[in-house]
């Protein structure tokens, strides 16, 4: 694919969310600004990232005090599911989060994951959202991160539907 900056300044919508059983699902990054959709495919790690580093910056912006973090955006809230069709520009391979205080808006930058041979500059998808919409965001982001597969508490690892072989109690791992 060739080199592309997309950037959605401000965007209407932003979610992620997963498809697919848990175990198997894929994770994606959308956002909507107009009639433009940009779908974006990621890591369950971006995803949980995303949404912990939003949680940090919007307390930062509220001083630290939890109860004056911006509340999540009411119209946006109930509405956080995939908009279809999931046409996918890329795949993710590196996001961070940045947030400018001129317009007071957070950013999420999104690059494209490249073969390690490649030499070209990854393709870059910048998403402009509010302090609510990416409340709004992050919620849901813990929501989907947490409906996967539990984690075992002996040894932390996620334990399939078929069973869960713990090198904590059987001895050891290979």
């Amino acid at each position: 694919m060739p080199y592309q900056v997309i950037e959605l300044k401000p965007v209407d919508r932003i979610t992620a969310d997963a498809i697919g059983e848990p175990g198997s699902r894929v994770f994606y990054l959308q956002g909507r600004k107009g009639n433009r959709l940009v779908t974006l495919i990621c890591e369950k790690e971006h995803v949980a990232g995303l949404a912990a580093a939003i949680d940090q910056v919007l307390l930062s912006l509220a001083d630290g005090d939890a109860g004056a973090v911006v509340a999540p955006d009411p119209v946006i809230e109930g509405g956080m599911d995939l908009e279809y069709p999931l046409d996918p520009v890329f795949r993710v391979g590196e996001v961070n989060l940045g947030y400018d205080q001129v317009s007071e808006t957070l950013v999420i930058i999104a690059y494209e994951l490249l073969p390690e041979d490649e030499d070209a500059p990854p393709s870059v998808v910048r998403f402009w959202a509010s302090p609510a919409q990416m409340r709004a965001f992050s919620m849901h982001g813990q929501e989907v991160v947490a409906a996967g597969r539990p984690i075992c508490a002996m040894c932390g690892e996620p334990i399939d539907p078929e069973g869960h072989f713990c090198p904590r109690r059987n001895g050891h791992r290979q």
